[in-house]
């Protein structure tokens, strides 16, 4: 069993030295969502199963505190909401329990993460699609090549890897790095 953490641990490590290139991206990604914040909009984030867990993280990262005890920053998890997943899962459909929700609660100017390790989960395709056409920044943080919204979102940070757990952990990587740079543009914190 300890040659399986071994192995793990060295696809991680391999994954991260590749990671240099996306410097950039995420760079230009952490100014705009910081822009998005100042203006006085929110940044709304959504994904299945473990980017579900990442968008709650992430979210409560900019409500709670990330590094700096600073005022709370407007983030919400559309992935938490039990009674509208499943209401709108049941009146309508799966693949509307997101763009429902942004349709209802976005508003021109805010911002929608949308994190898929496929980069084409039906979900988060249908919320980005509504996202743009409302005036919605979106940002697809995504994995393998990008899929579907690698192409669809206005910017997207694609982990190139095959293997979902170690996109996930990269893509944790990306989100606290993004955290970090809002607070820091925004002169937040002591």
């Amino acid at each position: 069993m300890s040659s399986l953490f071994l192995r793990n641990l060295d696809e991680h490590q391999q994954l991260m030295t590749r990671l240099h290139t996306l410097e950039p991206l995420v760079l230009a990604a952490g100014h705009r969502l910081a822009t998005v914040l100042s203006g006085g909009g929110k940044i709304m984030f959504c994904g299945n199963g473990g980017s579900a867990a990442d968008s709650q993280h992430l979210a409560s990262e900019l409500t709670g505190r990330f590094i700096k005890d600073r005022r709370p920053l407007a983030g919400l998890a559309l992935t938490t909401d039990s009674s509208a997943l499943t209401c709108i899962g049941n009146d309508y459909s799966f693949d509307d329990v997101f763009v429902r929700q942004v349709q209802g609660l976005g508003r021109a100017g805010d911002a929608l993460i949308g994190i898929s390790t496929s980069g084409n989960s039906g979900n988060v395709l249908k919320a980005v699609e509504a996202a743009k056409a409302m005036g919605i920044f979106t940002l697809g943080l995504l994995g393998r090549d990008g899929g579907k919204l690698g192409a669809l979102c206005d910017a997207s940070i694609v982990v190139p890897h095959a293997v979902t757990a170690r996109i996930q952990e990269a893509h944790l990587l990306i989100g606290h790095t993004l955290c970090g740079l809002i607070e820091a543009e925004m002169g937040l914190g002591q």
